[in-house]
C-alpha cells in the first residue's frame, strides 16, 4: 500500500510538471475537464493523464471547473476547447444538480464537437447534464429515466433492439463484476482485439437511455442473471465531430489505482479511443499481454 501511495504522489508531481511544460507539436493535444463528480474525479484525472502520456502520443492539460453554483470563478471559467484535438469529459452533477456549466461553455462545446472536435465521455460523465439537449445528442445514451430516451439491447443475433421511451426501467447497474467484453462492430478502436476479452470490476449499465441518434455500438456484455446483452461502448457522430462513450473507467472514492484502471484492455481502449477521436485512425499497437476471454491482464503501478 505504501508503494501505491508513493506512486500516486509521484503521479501528482508528474502532472504538475506537465502543466508547465511546453506543448510538443507532434503530439495530440488533449484537455480533461474535471472539478465535480460523485466519483473520485481527481484521481481519475491523474490516472487518465498517466496512461495517455506514457505512450508518448499525447500532451494532456486539465481545466478544473468550480464545484459550487455560487462560486464567482464561474464567470472566468472558459476552457479553450478549440486548442485541443480531444476533450475528455470527467464531470458529473448527478448528486449536485444545481452545479452546471455556464450556457456559454455548453454552447462552445457543442460548436467544438460539431466542427470536428473529439469528445470522450468518461464513465460517469454520461450521468451528467440531463437538462442539456445537445449533450444528450452528443453522448447518445446516458444515466437517464425511462421518460428521457430509448434504451438499447443487443440481441443474440447481433441486432440492436430498441426499448421505447417510457418502457422498461431507468438506468442502473448491479454490483461490479469481472465482465467479458464482446465485440459487436469492428472499428479502428478495437482493430486487432480478440472477439471477447475480460476486464475486472466493471459496472455494466442497464437501460442507458437517450436519443441514440447516429450511434454505433462497439461492444457489449451479458448480464448473467437475465442473459440480456447491454452495450458497453458506443460511438456517436455529432456534426463533423466524433464522440466515444463507455461505462468502463469506474474509480470510486476511497480506491487507489484500482484493478479496473490497471487492466491492459481498458488502458489500450482508452489510448486508442483518444487517438481515434483526434485523427479518425489508430496507430497504438495492441499489446501482446492483452486480455483474453478467460484471463484478465493487469499492469503494475509505475
Amino acid at each position: 500500500m505504501k508503494n501505491i501511495k508513493n506512486a500516486v504522489i509521484t503521479c501528482f508531481a508528474f502532472i504538475n510538471l506537465v502543466a508547465f511544460a511546453q506543448s510538443n507539436p507532434d503530439k495530440i493535444e488533449v484537455l480533461i475537464i474535471d472539478g465535480f463528480s460523485n466519483h473520485d474525479w481527481k484521481q481519475t484525472t491523474l490516472m487518465v493523464t498517466s496512461i495517455l502520456e506514457k505512450t508518448g502520443l499525447f500532451n494532456v492539460s486539465v481545466s478544473t471547473a468550480p464545484s459550487q453554483p455560487e462560486d464567482a470563478t464561474w464567470d472566468t471559467w472558459n476552457p479553450a476547447f478549440e486548442n485541443y484535438a480531444v476533450v475528455i469529459q470527467n464531470t458529473n452533477n448527478i448528486d449536485m444538480k444545481n452545479t452546471k456549466w455556464p450556457k456559454r461553455v455548453e454552447e462552445r462545446l457543442e460548436n467544438y464537437v460539431a466542427s470536428s472536435g473529439g469528445l470522450y465521455v468518461l464513465h460517469s460523465a454520461n450521468n451528467a447534464f440531463p437538462h442539456w439537449d445537445a449533450y444528450n445528442d452528443m453522448i447518445g445514451l446516458g444515466w437517464r429515466s425511462p421518460a428521457e430516451g430509448v434504451a438499447l439491447q443487443v440481441a443474440d443475433n447481433g441486432k440492436i433492439k430498441e426499448i421505447p421511451v417510457g418502457e422498461g426501467k431507468g438506468t442502473y447497474h448491479g454490483p461490479r463484476n469481472d465482465e467479458i467484453i464482446q465485440i459487436l462492430n469492428n472499428h479502428p478502436i478495437n482493430e486487432g482485439f480478440p472477439k471477447t476479452w475480460k476486464t475486472p470490476d466493471m459496472e455494466l449499465y442497464k437501460y442507458a437511455r437517450g436519443p441514440a441518434k447516429n450511434l454505433k455500438v462497439l461492444s457489449y456484455a451479458t448480464e448473467m442473471e437475465t442473459n440480456i446483452n447491454w452495450p458497453v461502448e458506443w460511438v456517436v457522430a455529432y456534426g463533423k465531430g466524433r464522440v466515444y462513450n463507455s461505462s468502463m473507467g469506474h474509480l470510486w472514492r476511497g480506491e487507489t489505482y484500482p484493478v479496473s484502471y490497471r487492466c491492459v484492455g481498458f488502458q489500450t481502449t482508452l489510448i486508442r479511443a483518444t487517438e481515434w477521436l483526434a485523427t479518425g485512425k489508430t496507430t497504438y499497437k495492441v499489446p501482446e499481454n492483452f486480455p483474453t476471454e478467460t484471463d484478465i491482464k493487469l499492469v503494475a503501478v509505475d
